[in-house]
């Protein structure tokens, strides 16, 4: 196999499949590593046409899946039998806590960009400059008008669904047309808008084509199945495996190894620059090395961060890019498991076809100025929710059988509604992940421990969380409002990051404006790990346009043989 690139990019998830499209249709001829096996578009989707009576205890969490699966199980949704084969085995990939954390991993070809939310919003210079403003941690380098073209330019190829709104918090993009609020969702809608002069309801921006096509491998609209995270055999959300994987196939110059775990990335001390990376295979145990003008490290915040840990010489004591001592610091995460839900009358005679894959969404309203502002906590949070008619379950336990229960069944339940908070977590320099190279996994190499937990601006942040969407379900007249505030800690929102973050100055940050690290140019860090801060929205959009804009960035020093 050669061993000499162009590039090499770590990762297929959805920065690691953005930086080979990019660099591939530049020229590059490019090695993508990934450390699971290979997934391919459609073909290896063994779930995506099942039904629940197609597993003989239904489309559940089992007991044997708690056991193998136990962390990754923490979400209740991520594990079920539909689910499961794209989470890890929780003994196969250990991993250790100081204090809880919920890491839900998937190590395939594709990585969670088979199994995310889809959710895609801009941050704006709200969340850009809110460090600067608060005088929290470090100021990211950049701010929205660095970022705008390269939001647009990765919505135009992935496609987004959603509606232009007009708020400075919650920038407008390059929508297709929007899915539809059902008639529920419309009651509060438009008791929002009549109640509220600070906040509106609009349908969830969602990585989902509801018009024409787009580029990859056979991508067309959306069918309303909402089994989006066992893959989609049409590609009508976005993942890696349809979109940009298959296109930077098709240039020619990807050369796409599975079955790789990147254990470090190699440095020479004379050309102040990496050299390649070396590689582990996990079938054989092989160590390999591959060289390269330049490298995208994108394997997901974690791992990432592990290899540059992994990564030490004698420049590098502590790991490569190391020298602020910031690497592996400032975990953060989205923080969710509060808000609340409700009971509709009156539109028992209403129903609505298919399955959307998508919700509502609130965005921001708190601490952008003026009477908006808390002095109870800093930074916002949004609402994701939506409404829908329960099925016959609840009301068949004593009718396992005849006439009567095949009337239940076909009988819609109740309308219900609900209100989910999002909010944002600081970037705690205490909050961290360090390497324990006393546990070591199967091939030899650390295993990660966590600790990081929420503090008080979050808790105070919760509870105003719950309060406003329980007013605002009982301003809009709906029934048995109840608010909650459930069991969540850092990680369970599945937005870890922070580790490896972008900044101004190199004591007190691991990257600079263009994701590189400050001491090593042709290192580039672009999935979640490069965050300076969270903001309150979906990150994902986000790491993709700063993967798309590395990438310009990296073959246009390439070409000035600066690197």
């Amino acid at each position: 196999m050669e061993t000499n690139y162009d590039a090499i990019v770590v990762g297929t998830g959805i920065s690691g499949g953005w930086a080979a499209k990019e660099l591939c249709e530049k020229g590059l001829k490019t090695l993508v590593l990934e450390r699971g096996p290979m997934v391919k578009h459609v073909e290896d989707y063994p779930t995506m046409n099942n039904d629940p009576w197609d597993y003989k205890t239904g489309d559940v969490i089992t007991n044997e899946t708690r056991i193998n699966q136990a962390k990754q199980s923490r979400t209740r949704y991520t594990t079920t039998e539909s689910n499961k084969h794209f989470f890890v085995d929780d003994l196969k990939h250990p991993y250790n806590e100081t204090n809880r954390f919920d890491w839900m991993r998937g190590y395939h070809v594709g990585g969670r960009s088979l199994m995310w939310g889809r959710q895609s919003y801009r941050l704006t210079d709200f969340d850009f400059t809110a460090n600067a403003k608060d005088g929290v941690a470090v100021d990211w380098p950049i701010r929205y008008k660095d970022m705008e073209q390269w939001y647009h330019y990765v919505e135009q190829f992935i496609g987004v669904s959603g509606e232009n709104v007009g708020l400075p918090q919650f920038p407008d993009g390059n929508y297709l047309k929007p899915m539809e609020l059902n008639c529920v969702e419309d009651v509060l809608k438009k008791s929002v808008a009549e109640t509220y002069s600070d906040r509106i309801i609009t349908i969830g921006r969602t990585a989902h084509i509801t018009e024409g096509t787009k580029p990859g491998q056979g991508r067309s609209n959306c069918q309303y199945r909402n089994r989006c995270m066992r893959g989609c055999p049409f590609g009508a959300y976005f993942s890696s495996n349809s979109s940009t994987l298959p296109t930077a196939e098709a240039t020619g110059n990807m050369t796409l190894r599975p079955n790789s775990i990147a254990s470090e990335v190699m440095y020479d001390a004379d050309s102040k620059r990496a050299t390649g990376v070396r590689v582990i295979d996990t079938e054989t145990k092989e160590v390999l090395e591959f060289n390269a003008k330049v490298i995208f490290l994108c394997a997901s915040t974690v791992p990432t961060t592990s290899i540059l840990l992994q990564s030490k010489s004698d420049r590098f004591p502590n790991g490569m890019g190391n020298d602020s001592g910031e690497l592996g610091h400032n975990i953060m995460d989205h923080h969710l498991g509060v808000g609340a839900s409700a009971e509709v009358e009156g539109f028992e005679d209403k129903y609505f076809t298919g399955r959307r894959p998508n919700g509502i969404y609130v965005p921001r309203f708190r601490n952008i100025g003026g009477s908006t502002d808390s002095k109870d906590f800093i930074r916002g949070y949004g609402y994701q929710g939506g409404g829908g008619r329960g099925g016959w379950s609840n009301s068949v336990k004593e009718m396992a059988y005849g006439a009567g229960f095949k009337e239940a069944i076909t009988t819609p339940g109740s309308w219900s509604i609900g209100l989910g908070g999002f909010g944002e977590i600081l970037p705690y320099h205490e909050n961290k992940m360090t390497l324990d190279y006393d546990k070591l996994d199967a091939w030899g190499l650390p295993t990660v421990t966590f600790d990081a937990t929420i503090k008080d601006n979050e808790r105070s942040m919760r509870k105003d969380m719950q309060f406003q969407a329980e007013e605002m379900l009982t301003n809009a007249g709906f029934k048995n409002v109840r608010g909650y505030d459930g069991d969540y800690a850092i990680g369970l929102g599945i937005h870890e990051m922070g580790t490896a973050r972008m900044g101004h100055d190199p004591k007190t940050s691991v990257l600079n404006k263009h994701n590189q690290l400050h001491d090593v140019p042709n290192v580039y860090v672009t999935d979640g790990s490069a965050m300076t801060s969270a903001g309150n929205v979906n990150p994902s959009l986000t790491y993709m346009a700063l993967t798309a804009r590395a990438a310009n960035h990296a073959v246009e020093e390439l070409k000035k043989m600066n690197l």
